[in-house]
């Protein structure tokens, strides 16, 4: 059964994907500052928050865990290998594999970034609580999603 859609309902304003989108990209524009006074890009810092849950983890594993393509991370690694946050190395039971480890530097950046939390909380003007209901219905969303693709 195919089902019509008014004019209404086709307004750019009315849509989910739009709403989520912009959001997204405020969410992004709004922890800027906060992660250049750490060095970190916002890519970047997904893949150190996934390495400071859980130090010597592959790039598969990271991209898991992100949901992104494993070569599209290799750039980004790499970049935070230069900035001495990270080493990579090639697994000794299977040279394809590479494995990622926090250096000192990669693991002191945790401290400079721990207060992030809070200060998203408080530049949203929500209550944690609001917050988190917003989190779990939005990662419904994403589980329901990545079930249809």
């Amino acid at each position: 059964m195919t089902t019509t859609f008014s004019d209404e309902q086709l307004q750019l304003d009315n849509q989910l994907c739009f709403a989520l989108y912009s959001a997204s990209l405020q969410m992004t524009k709004t922890y800027k500052p906060l992660l250049q006074s750490i060095g970190l890009t916002y890519p970047q810092y997904l893949a150190m928050l996934v390495l400071w849950e859980r130090d010597g983890l592959t790039v598969s594993e990271i991209s898991a865990r992100l949901l992104t393509e494993p070569g599209s991370l290799t750039p980004l690694l790499k970049r935070l290998e230069a900035e001495g946050l990270i080493s990579r190395t090639r697994s000794n039971t299977d040279e394809r594999v590479v494995e990622l480890h926090l250096t000192d530097a990669g693991r002191a950046l945790k401290q400079r970034a721990k207060d992030f939390p809070s200060c998203m909380v408080e530049c949203t003007g929500q209550s944690p609580e609001a917050l988190l209901a917003l989190r779990n219905q939005l990662v419904s969303l994403r589980s329901a999603l990545l079930k249809t693709t």
